[in-house]
Parts: C-alpha cells; sequence; structure tokens
C-alpha cells in the first residue's frame, strides 16, 4: 500500500503531465488561430478591405506577448511587440495565402516552451503569380495569466516555387 508521501508524489507527477498535455493542446489551437487569421487576410484571390485588414491585423498581435517578436525573415522582415506586428500584417506581401502547420515538435518546460512547425503553403505574390512556399517556423511560447502566447516566430523558407497553372477560381 502506498503512503500518502508516496501518493503526493504520484498526484503531483499526474498534474504536471496533465499541464503538458494540456498545454501542448493550447499551443497547437493558438498556432491554429495565428495561421486561420493571417489567411483571413485575403478573400476571392486580393487584400481585404483596409478596415477589416486592420481588425485582423490586431487580432494576430494579440497572440504575441507584448515584446514578442515576428521574423519573417530576409525577404520579409522583423517585427518586435505587438504594434510592429500589427503594422506588419497590415501590409501583406501576398494577395492570397493559406497556411499549414505540419508535424509538430512541442517542448513545454513549466510557463515557457518551444516548437518547429513545418509549413506548407499555397500563395499569390502581389504580381499575380500563384507558388508553392514550404519551409518551418521555430517557437517560442510563454504562458501570460494562463493563456499561451507566441514570444516569438522565426519563419525559415526552404523552397518558393511557381505553380504553372495558377489555383482553380472557386471560392467559399
Amino acid at each position: 500500500m502506498a503512503t500518502t508521501e508516496q501518493l503526493a508524489r504520484r498526484i503531483e507527477a499526474l498534474e504536471h503531465r496533465v499541464d503538458a498535455a494540456e498545454s501542448v493542446q493550447a499551443i497547437h489551437n493558438l498556432k491554429a488561430r495565428y495561421a486561420t487569421l493571417v489567411d483571413q487576410r485575403y478573400t476571392r484571390g486580393d487584400v481585404v478591405a483596409e478596415e477589416r485588414l486592420a481588425e485582423v491585423a490586431h487580432a494576430i498581435a494579440q497572440l504575441f506577448t507584448e515584446d514578442g517578436v515576428w521574423d519573417g525573415g530576409r525577404a520579409l522582415g522583423v517585427a518586435t511587440g505587438r504594434t510592429e506586428i500589427a503594422q506588419k500584417m497590415r501590409a501583406p506581401t501576398l494577395r492570397f495565402s493559406w497556411h499549414y502547420f505540419l508535424k509538430p515538435q512541442i517542448q513545454v518546460e513549466g510557463e515557457r516552451a518551444t516548437a518547429r512547425w513545418d509549413i506548407l503553403s499555397p500563395c499569390t505574390t502581389r504580381d499575380g503569380r500563384p507558388h508553392w512556399m514550404a519551409g518551418f517556423e521555430d517557437d517560442t511560447y510563454a504562458r501570460v495569466d494562463g493563456v499561451w502566447l507566441h514570444r516569438s516566430m522565426k519563419l525559415g523558407v526552404v523552397f518558393l516555387s511557381p505553380h504553372e497553372t495558377g489555383w482553380e477560381k472557386v471560392y467559399v
């Protein structure tokens, strides 16, 4: 029969495991929300109206800590803090994108976490040319007042290749 001390240790270990599992799920949901919002900047093959774009950009920025960093690499630049991130999201470099984040490798350590996500994104550049983009994002996260947020996100592009036939013009 287990002692009170052994039971307490087992309960503590279970609480830690449950917290880690719930944290991984919360980070999955955070990344899905980010992808959804980033793609909501476009409709019917072009950038949404300025008022809607501002709302979406603000919502994206709120998924980051106050001092969060969005790093799109040499081509897209870096934005630090929610104000700069919102400004960056209000200036889309594309006319269309659809982000798929795949194969997450998430490590949770208390109130901090890291992850690598593979990304696949059909997109259309400002000149109207369709492309496939593939790469990865390396993220860090912080739990702030019980909510997981991005501390940093860094995009690494493996390739951006033209898609010769374009996208079917079917919109929902």
